[in-house]
């Protein structure tokens, strides 16, 4: 083929190239979503869900291929644990990771203490490597101002991130109450840490008020919130998962304390495309529905970013 041939053929394709079909097949979506278990916390706790039935709830009622749990719904049991991986993998759900509460507070200053906590989140990597999970989401508990607090929580994650690389895990700090609601302190945690199994799980909501230390403001004090886009920002750069909170909807499918499209242009916009999770958490709509809004909206707000 000569130069002029080969020129005009281009020509002709390009001329074409809007009337041929695109396979969608090529087309990564830009995040997934996921089930967090805490959606439906009313329902497992009223014993109308049985734990073990929950990937496949996941699966067959909502469309959703990924979950993530809650170590309250779980029975500690290799029984227990195997049932449910048999449960999941037989309905080609991804078990994502456990979200472990009462544990301990694993930047308690005390020694003694802060061991303990580590001692009781250990099992719950066990857990979580025998389903296939990526890693545990934990709490940033501690005392005193923010450097001692930073200090404490450093120690404890660097050992429990150190037991996390042997098992192939991560360990994931919510914004969930504390300094841990103020996202500068979180992600200066992350860059005093620097480790490469301890990382974070930024969620929409729980951006708590803060008084004039960045702490949690006392009870019957007023305070401003931290801001809920800048939190996102400044934790995304060590994000493992995404947890997209929802209260309410408007009638145009809108949550009404959050934008999702911001939120999810901020998590883009860090080079994120991991797993989102579902987490409804309203009492405006039943669980089923706050469910169904929020997958709605998100499958959108992907659609819309093509």
């Amino acid at each position: 083929m000569n130069r002029r041939t080969f020129l005009a053929q281009t020509t002709a394709l390009a001329a074409l190239a809007p009337l041929m079909p695109v396979s969608t097949h090529s087309i990564k979506p830009s995040f997934s979503i996921s089930l967090a278990e805490w959606s439906l916390h009313r329902t497992l706790f009223s014993g109308a869900l049985q734990p073990l039935d929950f990937p496949v709830v996941a699966r067959r009622t909502y469309g959703i291929d990924a979950v993530e749990y809650v170590n309250q719904f779980f029975l500690v049991s290799e029984l227990f644990v195997a049932e449910l991986k048999r449960r999941a993998d037989g309905e080609g759900v991804k078990n994502l990771l456990i979200m472990v509460d009462d544990a301990g507070r694993l930047g308690d200053a005390n020694p003694a203490l802060r061991q303990d906590a580590i001692n009781r989140h250990r099992p719950w990597l066990d857990i979580a490597a025998a389903l296939g999970c990526h890693s545990i989401r934990i709490n940033a508990r501690s005392e005193g101002s923010a450097e001692e607090q930073t200090k404490l929580m450093a120690d404890g994650l660097q050992r429990l991130g150190d037991e996390a690389a042997t098992r192939g895990l991560n360990v994931i700090v919510e914004n969930h109450g504390g300094f841990s609601s103020q996202g500068a302190w979180v992600a200066n945690l992350m860059r005093t840490l620097n480790h490469a199994n301890v990382g974070t799980l930024p969620d929409f909501g729980n951006w708590y008020p803060a008084d004039e230390y960045g702490g949690p403001t006392p009870a019957g004090k007023a305070g401003p919130y931290y801001d809920r886009y800048q939190g996102v920002d400044e934790t995304m750069p060590f994000a493992r998962g995404l947890s997209a909170k929802s209260y309410a909807f408007d009638a145009q499918g809108n949550e009404t304390s959050t934008d999702f499209g911001r939120m999810m242009a901020i998590a883009v916009k860090h080079g994120f495309s991991g797993h989102v999770g579902i987490e409804y958490e309203g009492s405006a709509h039943s669980e089923h529905d706050g469910i169904l809004a929020t997958k709605q909206l998100l499958e959108g707000v992907r659609a819309s970013m093509g």
